[in-house]
């Protein structure tokens, strides 16, 4: 059984028309809205269909949370359930709920029923008039249910500004008549801050304060005044009172005005404390007379005095106090915790409840009863005898058990200021008197613990000596010698092609340090086309070519401009005198160096200079999209544009 309720999560309730149109919308967003007479039967049958089952899921998942998020009578702590009885009353609640069930399992009855008779449609307009019958059938459904939808609403309301009240946790509650100064009360002990006014009636629910005591968190509830008439008698606020003194395990303040004030007397209020007295039962119970500033006890008429003696006589103690001087106040709080605290404590004791911390208030210890007069002394064997005696140390000239000697912390307490740690004071060693000596770990770069051992240089010696002894026997032979002559010689071919392969990589690495840079074919040609060479070329050829024979030459290529001009000598661009840029050399012709400076230029072109859309671009181009505007009429207007 849940305990307690968290009222302030449940989903607000739509009215009827509400959740209409909010699912009518859904379906027409959330499925298709297109069907076109070519369609076969069979997908058009498919298409209205969906719709109807859209709708039905849509309502059952709505009508589903609202039952389910409304706390069941049956669920919630008793405290709880009686008070929303005479809040809401607990008939018409179930009601309502009870209608939004059966309005769930209509809506999925007419759903599976249309959908049956969506099997037998042959044409696409009977199929659109089920659809429309099962819609209009689902929605009217809910307009029947339009007195539950409001009347859930108003209780959700309700619930959520019910005070968050734990049933279980240490608690104290404040009655008594109106006006006798509860609300004061509970403001001085808490941070609540309850309306107070000089009239009755003034709270009119339960008010929830929280206060620490002994480093625990306590709960402290206001319920509105109780007047002295029959139970059946009773308003709905004063029943809220009379629920929480009777479903809450807490201690009960009852307040009384002396001074009289509140309309009503001693006599009355007295009666009033017996009239309810049955809902105390065990329960720490105290009377707080309140406004002793105006009137004290001692000032009372006997008989009334009397009234208040037989009540303490009766166990029940009775505090004097004032809100407003605040005297005695924290005195009736303490008295209230303390004692609900015992009972508290008392209850897990004798309860057979497995708690969580443990089975201890199932424990019984049994105490064994002597069988007669005898003494029986208990006998301890002598071998332990002998261990004490041996585990007696003399400590500051006195001799000690080992196990009773001072702690550390006693010594600490004892000297105070003058307490230093000494972790050496229990060393073990040959020579006492050696405890202090400091030893250091490491001298002259040297660790010390390789020194002690007086004969580690001849155990040294003797392990050499053995190790050689063992190689003179042969214990340690090359795995080399065991192998045939075969194996030997691939051994000495390998080592000769290492040895070949080093030397190859040396001379590579010396030629790549010391070697002139390379240059292409193409460009070392062109560095061998000089006049020079071309003459040499063509008189092994049979061919003479003297400056005279030559001096019409360029006469000849002035008649005929459109012929290309041959050039013969050395490149400008390999000149020693001025040497070629960099993005020039290597690059045979002029036309390849175009095509190369057109691809450079294309590759350095900063991204999306074409305003191309891109994954984070949020730009909106079309800010009214023609196929969710063309022949929508304009605010105002009739006629379409």
């Amino acid at each position: 059984m849940a305990s307690s309720y968290n009222f302030k999560k449940i989903t607000v309730v739509p009215s009827s028309t509400e959740l209409k149109d909010v699912v009518l919308s859904k379906t027409q967003r959330k499925t298709p809205t297109v069907v076109h007479k070519a369609y076969s039967i069979g997908r058009i049958r498919a298409f209205y269909s969906r719709k109807i089952k859209f709708l039905q899921q849509t309502l059952h998942d709505k009508l589903t949370q609202i039952i389910n998020e409304f706390p069941k009578m049956e669920d919630v702590h008793p405290f709880y359930s009686d008070l929303m009885n005479i809040l809401y009353d607990k008939d018409h609640y179930k009601i309502a709920l009870g209608q939004m069930n059966t309005a769930r399992h209509l809506v999925d009855g007419i759903a599976r029923e249309y959908v049956r008779l969506m099997k037998y449609a042959d044409s696409l307009y009977r199929c659109k008039m089920l659809k429309r019958a099962a819609l209009g059938r689902m929605v009217k459904l809910l307009k029947h249910q339009k007195s539950s939808f409001e009347y859930l609403e108003q209780v959700r309301q309700h619930l959520s500004r019910l005070p968050s009240i734990d049933p279980n946790t240490r608690t104290l509650i404040l009655c008594g008549f109106p006006n006798v100064g509860k609300s004061s009360f509970i403001n001085k002990l808490t941070r609540a801050d309850v309306e107070v006014q000089p009239y009755a009636f003034t709270t009119k629910s339960l008010y929830v304060g929280h206060l620490d005591y002994k480093y625990l968190r306590w709960q402290v509830i206001d319920t509105p005044g109780i007047l002295d008439h029959p139970l059946e008698q009773r308003n709905t606020i004063e029943m809220q009172a009379v629920t929480a003194l009777a479903h809450l395990k807490a201690a009960v303040l009852f307040i009384m005005d002396v001074s009289e004030q509140c309309n009503q007397t001693i006599e009355e209020q007295v009666s009033l404390f017996e009239a309810i007295r049955p809902l105390f039962t065990n329960k720490p119970v105290f009377v707080g007379l309140n406004k002793v500033d105006i009137m004290r006890r001692e000032d009372l008429p006997a008989e009334k005095n009397e009234l208040l003696k037989k009540l303490e006589s009766e166990s029940i103690p009775i505090v004097e106090m004032s809100t407003l001087s605040s005297e005695g106040v924290v005195h009736l709080r303490d008295s209230a915790c303390d004692a609900l605290l015992a009972q508290r404590v008392e209850n897990k004791l004798h309860s057979k409840k497995v708690t969580s911390d443990g089975v201890l208030n199932r424990v019984f210890v049994a105490y064994p009863q002597p069988r007669d007069d005898k003494v029986r002394a208990p006998f301890i064997p002598s071998g332990v005898n002998e261990k004490q005696n041996r585990m007696v140390v003399e400590v500051d000239g006195t001799l000690r058990d080992e196990k009773t000697r001072k702690l550390e912390r006693e010594l600490e307490k004892e000297l105070g200021d003058d307490y230093i740690l000494d972790l050496k004071k229990h060393f073990l060693l040959k020579n006492p008197e050696e405890k202090y000596d400091i030893v250091p770990e490491i001298w002259e770069g040297h660790n010390i613990a390789d020194f002690i051992d007086s004969g580690l240089m001849a155990k040294f010696a003797a392990l050499k000596e053995e190790e050689r002894v063992r190689e003179g026997a042969g214990v340690y032979a090359s795995e080399e010698d065991s192998d045939d002559e075969d194996t030997k010689e691939l051994l000495q071919q390998a080592k000769l092609i290492e040895q070949k392969e080093l030397e190859h990589k040396l001379k590579h690495e010396l030629i790549r340090g010391t070697a002139k840079p390379r240059m292409s074919r193409l460009i070392g040609r062109k560095r061998q086309r000089t006049m020079d060479t071309m003459e040499k070329e063509f008189g092994s050829l049979g061919v003479n070519i003297a400056d005279k024979d030559m001096a019409n030459f360029g006469e000849a290529q002035l008649k005929h401009p459109t012929t290309k001009r041959m050039r013969i000598g050395s490149a400008p661009s390999l000149s020693a005198n001025r040497p070629a840029p960099r993005d020039i050399q290597g690059v045979p012709d002029l036309e390849t160096y175009d095509k190369t400076n057109k691809v450079r230029r294309k590759a350095q072109r900063p991204k999306n200079q074409d305003a191309r859309k891109g994954e984070g671009d949020r730009h909106i181009s079309v800010k009214r999209p023609k196929h969710l505007f063309a022949g929508k009429r304009g605010i105002g207007k009739s006629d379409r544009r």
